[in-house]
């Protein structure tokens, strides 16, 4: 009989101790799942195919200053005939500065074109790292500006860090502009086409993943939560999470691909550009607006 209570109060034991694992893995579980935003569609516009196709930033000085787009038709004539054919997703977030992304097919190196709040415009040049991708598909600017952070195309596990070209003064249009540190991410992403901070230590970032096996779902609207505001003297790491997949709707089916990322601070909107498949792309491709709720 006591080695059967024995038994009893063992399997009783096992018992609790599964129960009380099961409410530690729920209340992990749901606190993961608060720490992450939700965001919900509010609206949306279409989206031009020749001059917002690719990227989209909202200006906050000056004020009252129209947003700006990037896309094949607003690269400039003279930029694009020495082989800079390809602009990415900028951002307008410091002070009056804009940054555009620029890549060149077969290259050695990355271009960042800069105009500060005066107008005049500059070029900063980065000799890729040994291993490093050749895409320049965004940028996007610290809150404390001196520090830009770039991502590369295809499945990765970091983003790389900058000084912000024209606002950092350690930056030269004349030298190298040198990589100063790296986010190492928590989790593969793939194929990210914009990313913009939404506070110091927190990033949203658009992904054009076709596959959707890193998340379960395609096109995915991520959250990069930092252990600390990207500097250019220590590297920081990046919690990784998928918060929802992004509108893919159109006349057309086929693929999409999701592009730039903006959010404004002013108001707390999120955009996204997402062009249509087919001859849609001309027709219903579209900015979306989110909010978080």
């Amino acid at each position: 009989m006591r080695m059967l209570a024995r038994q009893r109060c063992h399997t009783a034991l096992a018992g609790l101790v599964t129960l009380a694992t099961a409410a530690v893995l729920c209340v992990s579980a749901t606190a993961s799942a608060v720490a992450a935003d939700t965001w919900t569609e509010v609206g949306s516009d279409r989206a031009d195919p020749l001059s917002e196709s690719q990227g989209l930033t909202s200006v906050e000085v000056p004020a009252g200053n129209p947003n700006r787009y990037t896309g094949v038709g607003t690269i400039p004539i003279d930029v694009y005939s020495r082989g800079w054919n390809h602009v990415g997703d900028p951002d307008a977030s410091y002070n009056g500065y804009y940054i555009e992304p620029y890549q060149a097919d077969g290259g050695t190196a990355k271009m960042f074109r800069v105009q500060a709040p005066g107008g005049a415009w500059s070029e900063y040049v980065h000799t890729l790292n040994s291993g490093e991708a050749l895409n320049n598909s965004w940028v996007t600017i610290s809150p404390s500006g001196s520090w830009m952070v770039n991502g590369e195309y295809g499945t990765m596990n970091r983003f790389l860090v900058f000084p912000t070209p024209g606002v950092n003064p350690s930056t030269s249009p004349s030298v190298n502009l040198p990589q100063a540190s790296t986010i190492t991410l928590d989790h593969a992403v793939r194929d990210v086409q914009g990313c913009d901070f939404v506070t110091a230590t927190q990033l949203l970032c658009s992904s054009d993943d076709p596959a959707g096996t890193l998340f379960g779902i395609t096109k995915p609207l991520l959250q990069i939560d930092l252990s600390a505001e990207p500097n250019g003297t220590s590297n920081v790491t990046g919690h990784v999470t998928a918060l929802r997949q992004l509108p893919l709707r159109s006349g057309c089916t086929g693929t999409f691909e999701a592009e730039g990322i903006d959010y404004d601070r002013r108001t707390g909107t999120l955009r996204v550009i997402v062009v249509s498949p087919g001859s849609c792309v001309l027709t219903d491709s579209m900015t979306y607006k989110f909010t978080k709720s």
